[in-house]
C-alpha cells in the first residue's frame, strides 16, 4: 500500500523546509519502509540547502535517524516488520572492493559521491503534488515513513531509546570513529580538535576512550568548551584570541605539534590549518567535515614531504551493517553517553526551527 504522511520538503535551495504530504512507495524487492521515530539535524542536510554539498532538488533531507520497520520487500530476510533499525548513509553491500577490503567502509553503492538522489534501481519512492521528490543519500529521514535498500539498514537492539541512538546514524559514529577507527589514536597521545559541534564533541570522546593525555578543543564560539571539557578536552583555544595562526598557537603549546589533528568543520582553511598543527615527522590529520563543493585547497607540499599523513574519514571509518548495531549495544552497555550531545528535542512540525539553532551555533 502506498503510505500518506507528512515530511519536510526542500523544493529549492536556500529556502525553509515545507511540511507537506507525501506518498510513500511500498518498497520494491531487497527494500525497507521505516517508520522514522527520531531524526538528528546535521551539518551535512544544511550543506545541501546552502549548495555546499550539490543535490537534485526538489530532496527530502535527513540521514540521522531511528525507526520501526514497517514493511519489506521481496527477498528480504534480515529484517522483518517490527525490528528497530537505524537506516545508513553509506550501505554496506558486501560484495564491492570497499566492502571485501578489511581497510574500507566507503562501500561503492553509496550516493555520496554521485549524488544522484534516487533508489539503487534509478528511481523514486516519494511524490508530493504529483511531483517526484528526490532521495538524499539512500536514507531521507525528514519524513514519517521512508524507504532503503536492504544494504542500507541495520537491525538494532529492541531495548534501545530511538531518540538517543539516532546519533549513531551519523553524527557520533563518525566523530567517536575517526578518533577510534581512522586515525587509531594512543594513549598518551596528544590530539586537536577543529570544530566543536555534535561531531567534533564525538571525536573528543573517542580520544578520550583511546586514553589520548592531552584534548586541545578549538572553536571561534567560546560557548561550545564548557561541554568539550565535561566530554574529556583538556584545553580549549579560540583562534580569535590570537594575533598569530591557530596552528602555531597549538604548536607552542604542545612544544612539537600534536600527534592527530581532526577537522569537524568542513571548511578549506581549518583542513590546511590542522594539517600544520601535527608532527611535523608522524603527525596524522583527518578530514571529517564535509569538504565545500568547488573549493580547493592550496598548501605547501613540504607538509607532507617531512611525513605527516593528511586522510579523510566518512561515517568513521565503520563498516555500517556490521558497527551499528555493535555501537549501540556499546551504548546500552554505557560504555559511552550520547545525552550531552542532544541540546534540544522538537516536534517534526518545528524542524526549521531546528536548524536555526543549528546555524546559530546552540
Amino acid at each position: 500500500q502506498v503510505i500518506k504522511c507528512k515530511a519536510a520538503v526542500m523544493w529549492e535551495a536556500n529556502k525553509p523546509f515545507s511540511i507537506e504530504e507525501v506518498e510513500v512507495a511500498p518498497p520494491k524487492a531487497h527494500e525497507v519502509r521505516i517508520k522514522i521515530v527520531a531524526t538528528g539535524i546535521c551539518r551535512s542536510d544544511d550543506h545541501v540547502i546552502t549548495g555546499g554539498l550539490v543535490m537534485p532538488f526538489p530532496i527530502i533531507l535527513g540521514h540521522e535517524a531511528a525507526g520501526v520497520v514497517e514493511s519489506v520487500g521481496q527477498g528480504v530476510t534480515s529484517i522483518k516488520p517490527g525490528d528497530k533499525v537505524i537506516p545508513l548513509f553509506v550501505p554496506q553491500c558486501g560484495e564491492c572492493n570497499s566492502c571485501l577490503n578489511t581497510k574500507g567502509n566507503l562501500c561503492s553503492k553509496n550516493d555520496i559521491g554521485s549524488g544522484a538522489g534516487l533508489m539503487p534501481d534509478g528511481t523514486t519512492r516519494f511524490t508530493c503534488k504529483g511531483k517526484a521528490i528526490h532521495h538524499f543519500i539512500g536514507t531521507s529521514t525528514f519524513t514519517e515513513y521512508t524507504v532503503v535498500h536492504e544494504s542500507a539498514v541495520a537491525k538494532i537492539d529492541s531495548a534501545a531509546p530511538l531518540e538517543k541512538v539516532c546519533l549513531i546514524g551519523c553524527g557520533f559514529s563518525t566523530g567517536y570513529g575517526a578518533a577510534v577507527q581512522t586515525a587509531k589514536v594512543e594513549p598518551g597521545s596528544t590530539c586537536a580538535i577543529f570544530g566543536l559541534g555534535g561531531v567534533g564533541l564525538s571525536v573528543v570522546m573517542g580520544c578520550k576512550a583511546a586514553g589520548a593525555s592531552r584534548i586541545i578543543a578549538v572553536d571561534i564560539n567560546s560557548d561550545k568548551f564548557a561541554k568539550a571539557k565535561e566530554l574529556g578536552a583538556t584545553d580549549c583555544v579560540n583562534p580569535k584570541d590570537f594575533k598569530k595562526p591557530v596552528h602555531e598557537v597549538l604548536i607552542e603549546m604542545t612544544g612539537h605539534g600534536v600527534d592527530y589533528s581532526f577537522e569537524v568543520i568542513g571548511c578549506t582553511e581549518t583542513m590546511t590549518a590542522a594539517l600544520a598543527c601535527c608532527q611535523y615527522n608522524y603527525g596524522v590529520s583527518v578530514i571529517v567535515g564535509v569538504p565545500p563543493a568547488a573549493q580547493k585547497i592550496t598548501f605547501d607540499p613540504m607538509l607532507l614531504f617531512t611525513g605527516r599523513t593528511w586522510r579523510g574519514s566518512v561515517f568513521g571509518g565503520w563498516k555500517s551493517k556490521d558497527s551499528v548495531p555493535k555501537l549501540v549495544a556499546d551504548y546500552m552497555k554505557k560504555k559511552f553517553v550520547l545525552e550531552p550531545l542532544i541540546t534540544h528535542t522538537l516536534p517534526f512540525t518545528k524542524i526549521n526551527e531546528g536548524f536555526d539553532l543549528l546555524r546559530t551555533g546552540k
